[in-house]
């Protein structure tokens, strides 16, 4: 999912939060990773800051539905405004699809298009349950599709790892185990 992968660009919210786009070139950097842009696109402060105030109400909007609730309405309606922005268009290339962004305000595109894949998430089509990781520090979203929807981590090669470390160890120490929880 673009948009959860979009908001893991802050890891560890629950302890010592990580920014990964603390800088205009580290958004562009992303955005490019996840196809989303190129070397040329612009990026400013301003457009960093609309970045992370998209990134958060994705967030907020996902941990009330991991909740059992529904989103903000006024995070529903910065997303609303963010899909109305879009002006991409999804091409076939070689087989697959991508997003082909405009020439001009590219980067604000890009961002729609994150928008347009948080609404289908969140909006849904039954193909999973939202969740919040349960490690301790991280706070990650992410769609659980297992079979059992028993799924507990945004990722088990990091999170999930992490649990099943301090578990093990504390086995070992004879004290309780202490990185899950929410």
């Amino acid at each position: 999912m673009l948009a959860f992968r979009f908001v893991a660009t802050l890891r560890e919210r629950r302890a010592d939060p990580v920014e990964r786009i603390g800088t205009p070139e580290q958004l562009r950097a992303w955005l490019i990773a996840n196809e989303l842009g190129s070397a040329d696109m612009p990026a400013s402060e301003s457009l960093l800051r609309d970045a992370r105030a998209l990134r958060e109400a994705i967030h907020r909007a996902g941990t009330a539905m991991a909740a059992g609730g529904v989103p903000d309405p006024v995070d529903e309606d910065l997303l609303n405004r963010w899909t109305a922005r879009h002006r991409a268009r999804l091409i076939l290339t070689g087989g697959q699809a991508k997003w082909h962004l405009p020439e001009t305000d590219s980067t604000r595109a890009a961002r729609a298009v994150v928008a347009l894949d948080t609404v289908a998430t969140l909006g849904g089509h039954g193909e999973g349950v939202i969740k919040r990781c349960e490690q301790r520090t991280c706070g990650g979203l992410f769609v659980d599709t297992s079979r059992g929807r028993r799924r507990r981590w945004c990722s088990t090669a990091t999170c999930g790892n992490k649990v099943k470390k301090a578990n093990l160890k504390a086995t070992r120490d004879g004290t309780e185990p202490g990185l899950t929880g929410g």
